[in-house]
This record gives C-alpha cells, structure tokens and sequence, in this order.
C-alpha cells in the first residue's frame, strides 16, 4: 500500500476527538510514508487530515467536482487537485487512485462512499482492504446494524469480515498491510 484514500466528514463533529482523531491518523499515515487521496475539501475532517500530511511534506491528492470547486470548498494546498465533473466521476477516481480505504466519522458522504467499496469488493471489481476508523465508538451502532442484517440473512459473513475495525491508526494500518480478501466467488 502506497496511497490511502481516506472518507471523512466535511464537518469536524461536535466533540474535539475526532479533530484529534483525525490528526493521528494523518501522523501516522506521514509516519509510514503513505501517500493520502481523499475528497479535496478544506472544511472539516476533510482539511484536518490534509492539513496534517501537507504539514509532514507527505503527498495529498485531491479529487473534487466543479460544483464543490465553484462553492470554494476545495483545498488548493493539495499537492495535486483533480476537478472532475460529477461526484461520480470523485468516487470513481479515490476508489482507483487508493491502495486501501478508511472511513473516519462522516455523514452521508462518507457512508455513502463506505457502502460502495464494500459492494465493490464484494462483486470483485477492486479487492482492496476497507477499514472503519471508530473514533469515540462512532461505528458502534453501524456495526450493531451490519451484525443485524447478517443475522436476518442479507449480508454474507464474509462481507462484514471484509471490515478492518479499530480505534487505533497504527492498529488500523497494520490490519491493512495484511489484509487479504475474504469474498469467495462472485457474489
């Protein structure tokens, strides 16, 4: 793994934990010498994380549609900003462009982008590994959620074994180096 596409929020939350939270994970994404892909804001969670690695010299490349460039959310101290044209065209590029993903607290978006990369790796068309970063328990009831609709027959274990979950980066990231897909054939 060489770039680590990162989904957050374009909030910070209400509690200092998740800056904090999202400070550490940049540390030790710029400890490792990775390289971080992620939404291209300068607004919450978002401009943390990005903030941290440009602080280290590490590389950050920004993918963001016109539309959110027009509304002046983009960060222009990316070390490379692709504008696309649709949020379509966004996803796309981070799912290609990253070696792995994380999930840091976010809304909508973020869970947005989660989903589609577990339905990627599911259906085969990337296999990479995709982690929960649960700061402050914030996956909790996700998971409660996933375990559910496991047990109630609509997801295949192997699907939610396809998450690395930790609270920790360096215990995420290790997961990560190691991970090795569990989706057998193709569905």
């Amino acid at each position: 793994m060489k770039k680590i596409t990162v989904y957050c929020g374009s909030k910070s939350g209400n509690d200092k934990v998740y800056t904090e939270g999202a400070q550490a994970l940049g540390r030790e994404l710029a400890r490792r010498d990775l390289s971080l892909v992620y939404g291209a804001g300068h607004v919450g969670l978002m401009g943390v994380i990005a903030d941290e690695m440009l602080a280290a010299g590490k590389e950050v490349l920004g993918v963001i549609p016109q539309k959110l460039v027009d509304r002046e959310v983009a960060h222009h101290g990316c070390t490379e900003l692709i504008i696309v044209e649709t949020m379509r065209d966004r996803k796309w590029l981070m799912a290609e462009r990253g070696d792995g993903f994380i999930a840091m607290p976010g809304g909508i978006g973020t869970l947005e982008e989660l989903f589609e990369i577990m339905t990627l790796n599911q259906l085969h068309y990337i296999q990479k590994p995709l982690a929960l970063y649960n700061v402050n328990g914030y996956y909790d009831k996700l998971i409660d959620f996933l375990n559910h609709a496991m047990g109630e027959g609509f997801l295949y274990p192997e699907q939610e074994e396809m998450l690395i979950i930790s609270d920790n980066p360096s215990d995420l990231l290790d997961q990560m180096a190691h991970y090795q897909s569990k989706v057998q054939g193709d569905w």
